[in-house]
């Protein structure tokens, strides 16, 4: 059990102000140590985030026969190849890390042992049947606790069943996980979803010399296929920042006066950077400069500068392309000129925590006028809040740095409950805002 960390953040004593480079994409960290484990050969890794979720899907692909070492500050996997990897001695334990659990379900389908996962609380609580239902379809069996949640023990197929799934909600961790397990199966797999999701699954794919197929689809969605079973051949891969942990310091800047800052190198994937499209419709002082492509992922540097923002309506079909930064994006709509709504928030009720709901109350107990309609969040913006509210954050990383954010732009200190958990998806949050001027003493 991680012992907790309360913070209290007070208004930044001046603006911010530098240059700071965000840890690696999460989404893709984990795809390139489960990726480079499934192929042949040795591949070397630089920028990987080296939070506690990533290291622990770095652990679950050793339990699994990879041979997975950091060295020189790369990360090097050789790889068992599609179909090599080995029954686990231990049960494997997945920490707060959802996106590892899925995919991970995926990749053990179809591979002919016994397996066990579990998590920390936060994980244990979450839904795993999103995966676990269409999976059992290429005849791998799973074994729940009720409401199809962890631990899950997952007894996997040795000549699984092609998938053929239509989405019912747009989710890339669940097309991941179908995509993962087609890579062991005889014939096509083929994912429907009913909105583009992140595609980090198949530009990877692509990498590491495997075809996939996408088609848009008449009504906005696409349709991806994959023929298996495939061969993955080793290849280095470059992480790039991730945007959704650029996402807090880009609204720090833009809320506290007097801030200019410059985020390198961000990841710039057109299905990742929702967030950054809605806050120039909210009249951000945002802009992208040095484009460029590496390791299939286009990245740039983000140059930021405070001013005042403007309500904004934010459509239920962005919602794939910043589904982690609600709450950070609901903190700049609860400073900004106008009545925002921000639309389809259904999903945020699965993630670490009730992430509608938190963000609710933490919003609330910081002076904001907000309230949900249906899946909706509605949010009455205000020139300033009064903040000295104490804010839960029920385990979720991306609550406690919302509220940290809120905390620096505020009148009164903001205490939050713990920010322990911050660790999982942005190692050195807090020192890296302490770079910019924010004046966090924890």
């Amino acid at each position: 059990m991680t012992a907790q960390r309360p913070l209290t953040v007070s208004s930044a004593p001046a603006g911010l102000a530098g240059r700071i480079r965000v840890p690696g994409d999460k989404s893709i960290s984990h795809r390139a140590l489960m990726f480079a484990a499934l192929a042949e050969g040795r591949t070397h890794i630089s920028g990987l985030l080296e939070g506690e979720d990533v290291l622990r899907t770095a652990e679950a692909m050793r339990a699994l026969g990879a041979k997975v070492v950091q060295k020189d500050g790369r990360w090097i996997v050789d790889g068992c190849g599609v179909n090599g990897l080995q029954e686990p001695a231990d049960v494997l334990d997945m920490g707060n890390s959802g996106t590892a659990a899925r995919l991970l379900s995926g990749v053990l389908a179809t591979h002919p042992f016994m397996s066990i996962m579990t998590g920390d609380a936060s994980l244990r609580g979450r839904p795993m049947g999103r995966v676990s239902v269409p999976l059992s379809k290429t005849g791998a069996r799973f074994v729940t606790r009720a409401g199809h949640k962890l631990p899950m023990a997952v007894e996997g197929t040795g000549k699984g069943k092609p998938l053929h799934y239509c989405l019912p909600v747009a989710s890339a961790q669940v097309k991941s996980a179908i995509l993962l397990a087609g890579l062991n199966c005889e014939g096509e797999t083929v994912v429907e979803e009913p909105a583009p999701t992140r595609d980090h699954t198949e530009n990877m794919l692509r990498h590491f010399g495997t075809e996939v197929k996408v088609e848009e689809l008449p009504e906005a969605g696409r349709r991806i296929t994959l023929k298996g079973p495939a061969r993955l051949v080793a290849q280095d891969v470059l992480v790039p920042g991730d945007p959704s942990s650029a996402a807090f310091p880009v609204v720090a800047a833009l809320l506290v006066p007097g801030s200019e800052i410059v985020v390198e190198a961000v990841g710039q994937n057109p299905l990742r950077t929702g967030l950054f499209k809605t806050l120039k419709e909210m009249g951000a002082s945002l802009e992208l400069r040095d484009e460029r492509t590496e390791g299939g992922e286009v990245i740039g540097d983000l140059h930021v500068r405070a001013g005042r923002l403007k309500a904004v309506d934010v459509p239920a079909v962005r919602v794939p392309s910043m589904i982690d930064e609600y709450p950070v994006l609901a903190v700049a709509c609860a400073f900004a000129e106008g009545t925002s709504r921000l639309r389809g928030l259904a999903e945020l009720r699965v993630k670490e925590s009730d992430r509608l709901a938190s963000t609710v109350a933490l919003l609330e107990a910081n002076g904001a006028k907000v309230h949900v309609e249906g899946d909706d969040l509605i949010i009455e913006g205000q020139t300033s809040l009064p903040g000295g509210g104490k804010v839960q954050t029920h385990m979720d990383h991306r609550l406690a740095m919302s509220a940290t954010v809120l905390g620096l732009a505020a009148e009164r200190p903001v205490h939050i409950d713990d920010t322990a958990f911050i660790e999982t998806s942005f190692p050195g949050f807090v020192s890296l805002m302490n770079t910019l001027g924010a004046g966090l003493k924890p």
